[in-house]
């Protein structure tokens, strides 16, 4: 403190004393450059502009100019720059930095080519600015025509040419930038090998990579998380685990992008627990490690496990980021749990992340898996600019909520903007047609992928066209379609197939697509419950009793039917005649009273399709009480008189009885029912479905 109390007071004397000689401030520049003091290092320029003090060297401006640039002062350096009566290379160059370090690539170039002479260090610092910022291929022009004025290339002009390499996966590049070392007298430098082995790595050659790593003289850190990275990237995370384990049994310290690369590690090989235990022994966790984790989570099926971490982080104080947010909100999309997305679009807008790209394309997403797509329209009509990942999300969305025509239209639109679709786009465009029942519209779209759009259609989309041509009763077009593609028949498209016959009462097809489905997926119980159905359907109860005894047999289990609903942001889970609630016997009372008021007005629950051969009286208790009636009447005694849509989530498909149930109580109650099943959204509002019971 003393020492700038020093030189203000003595830089206040030479404003006392008018004009001063380069004697005077060189000791004053000298100063305000050790104690970084850039206050009064611009009152000692401003002293030299008022006296118009011209030195006769360019040191002190320079020392100056420097102490701006390595304190991240960009506007004064430009100005002090811009007002030096002389400039030598090392001003060229300061400035040049300052605008390297902060990405400020156009003043940047622009600088660099205005540059009256240049030396090996201006290169460097253009090769190394560009290729920070992510202009890799301008990077490797540079670096030629620094070769072709004839400046020798350092170990950092190598390190960035390399790590430019690395983002274009450019490996013929990067092959060419080591046979160069190879022939230099870099061969042994760390930095350069470590560089090398991250190339080498980012562009699927991970032998090569350890290679390199293990005739690495010096390894540091670095050298570690690089090869670590390259494993996890290459689909080898087990690799990556055992190098971990190697490189604390070496002794060296692990940092952020270590932990954070095998975390995810774990994640992909499904080890949970490992990952969490991993993740509890970091001290200070930052926002990478906290984002890991949750990304982790949701890979791996734990949406909720998810959100509780996410409030954790928040609690500890932890910024998150737009990576962070947007896979929040993808965790209250999958779950459909709309407070908790609403919440976190509120942090994103706090955090001032909401107008991200990736955040607001899973706000879309999120919105419309929670049924309400006129939310979603909102956030993407605000985006700034939109890519085909925001345009799927909304396309998907109107198609998932029955807005089919809605989804038409914007596909449209898309090509409007000479955006290209890609294959998720045609999955959505087929969906619309496929909910729709607009099968020459589906044919032309399906026909557009390769014809129009160069582009292979997957077997997502052979199954939207199987299921369109199957529903609309073209199923000897549908058969011969899974016949003759190009790729191998999946379980996607075996149990499309299946799913179509079911609804068409086509046993003979049916019977080909789940023994198909039996041979690649023993013990998926899907398929043997679907075909039991269909037995069960036809009366044929022999044929019944021989599937369950061969799921018996293969040790196949049943999976739980449920339905959830959110009510005050506490989700409520149900299955079939559940008993479990603590307000069992008020929402079956509930219940009882909606079937009743039902019946009065003609309504029957159709027994039919309770697929067991018992008694009437069991049928009709067994139909009465799924899962998402019981979530239903749970809704109406929690919330009586509110007009807000009652939304209402499920794990399988709804059955035909509980659709016809929803449609009349949304009748009965003059409120509208959003209902989500594994198929897609069914708004009942005033006796109708969104669906138009094409569904």
């Amino acid at each position: 403190m003393k020492v700038r109390q020093k030189l203000r007071q003595a830089i206040d004397s030479l404003y006392a004393g008018g004009q001063a000689t380069a004697e005077a401030y060189t000791p004053l520049v000298l100063e305000c450059v050790r104690a970084n003091d850039v206050g009064q290092a611009k009152r000692l320029q401003s002293h030299m502009d008022l006296h118009y003090f011209t030195p006769n060297d360019t040191f002190l401006h320079n020392r100056l100019l420097h102490m701006y640039a390595r304190l991240g002062k960009i506007s004064d350096a430009r100005n002090l720059f811009d007002k030096m009566p002389q400039r030598d290379i090392i001003s060229w160059n300061t400035i040049l930095s300052v605008y390297a370090k902060s990405g400020s690539v156009e003043n940047l170039r622009a600088l660099f080519y205005k540059m009256p002479f240049r030396d090996s260090v201006s290169y460097n610092t253009m090769i190394a600015g560009l290729a920070g910022s992510g202009f890799s291929s301008q990077a490797l022009e540079v670096f030629l025509r620094m070769n072709r004025e004839g400046f020798e290339p350092t170990e950092y002009t190598h390190v960035s040419l390399l790590n430019a390499c690395s983002r274009l996966l450019d490996l013929r590049k990067g092959k060419q930038i080591h046979g160069r070392i190879c022939v230099g007298v870099l061969g042994r430098n760390v930095f350069v090998w470590n560089a090398l082995t991250d190339m080498y790595a980012k562009c699927g050659e991970i032998d090569k990579a350890r290679w390199l790593f293990d005739r690495t003289d010096n390894k540091n850190v670095v050298s570690w998380n690089s090869l670590i990275a390259g494993y996890l990237k290459n689909g080898q995370p087990k690799k990556c685990i055992d190098l971990f384990q190697e490189m604390q049994l070496g002794g060296f310290k692990p940092d952020d992008v270590t932990v954070s690369n095998v975390l995810g590690a774990y994640f992909q090989s499904g080890l949970v627990d490992e990952a969490i235990e991993v993740f509890n022994l970091i001290k200070n966790k930052d926002k990478v490690s906290w984002t890991t984790m949750i990304v982790g989570y949701v890979q791996n099926g734990k949406e909720e496990d998810a959100l509780n971490l996410f409030a954790k982080m928040l609690a500890e104080g932890v910024k998150p980021d737009s990576f962070t947010i947007s896979s929040v909100i993808s965790s209250c999309a999958k779950l459909a749990y709309l407070c908790n997305g609403q919440v976190v679009h509120g942090k994103a807008i706090l955090l001032g992340v909401d107008n991200d790209l990736l955040v607001s394309s899973a706000l879309v997403d999120m919105y419309c898996k929670c049924g309400i797509t006129k939310d979603a329209w909102i956030v993407f009509d605000m985006m700034p600019s939109r890519n085909v990942v925001s345009w799927n999300a909304m396309i998907r969305g109107y198609a998932q909520n029955g807005q089919d025509l809605e989804a038409l239209v914007l596909y449209e639109k898309l090509l409007q903007q000479k955006l290209k679709p890609d294959s998720i786009t045609f999955v959505a465009v087929l969906s619309a047609c496929n909910h729709a029942g607009l099968i020459e519209e589906g044919r032309i779209y399906f026909d557009s992928i390769s014809k129009r759009y160069a582009l292979v259609p997957t077997l997502d989309h052979y199954a939207c066209m199987i299921n369109l041509l199957g529903r609309s009763g073209c199923m000897t077009e549908a058969i011969d379609l899974v016949n003759n593609m190009p790729h191998e028949p999946n379980s996607l498209i075996w149990s499309t197939l299946l799913s179509v016959c079911a609804i068409k009462g086509d046993i003979e097809n049916g019977e080909m697509a789940a023994k198909r489905l039996f041979e690649l997926e023993p013990l998926n119980a899907g398929p043997y419950i679907m075909l039991s159905n269909m037995y069960a359907t036809c009366g044929r109860w022999e044929d019944v009793a021989s599937v369950r005894s061969l799921m018996k047999s293969k040790n196949v289990k049943k999976f739980a039917a449920y339905s959830w609903i959110e009510i005050d942001n506490e989700v409520h889970k149900f299955v079939a005649e559940d008993a479990t609630h603590p307000q069992t016997e008020i929402i079956y009372e509930e219940l009882g009273r909606l079937i009743k008021k039902l019946q009065e007005a003609g309504f029957m629950p159709d027994t039919k399709l309770v697929l067991h051969n018992v008694e009437e009286e069991e049928k009709f208790a067994s139909i009465c009480y799924h899962s998402e009636k019981l979530a239903l009447a749970y809704g109406l005694i929690k919330n009586p008189h509110a007009t807000t849509p009652i939304r209402i989530m499920k794990n399988i498909r709804v059955c035909g009885d509980c659709h016809m149930f929803m449609k009349l109580v949304s009748k009965v109650i003059l409120r509208p029912i959003i209902l989500r099943d594994s198929n897609r959204f069914h708004h009942f509002v005033g006796g109708s479905c969104s669906c138009k019971d094409y569904w």
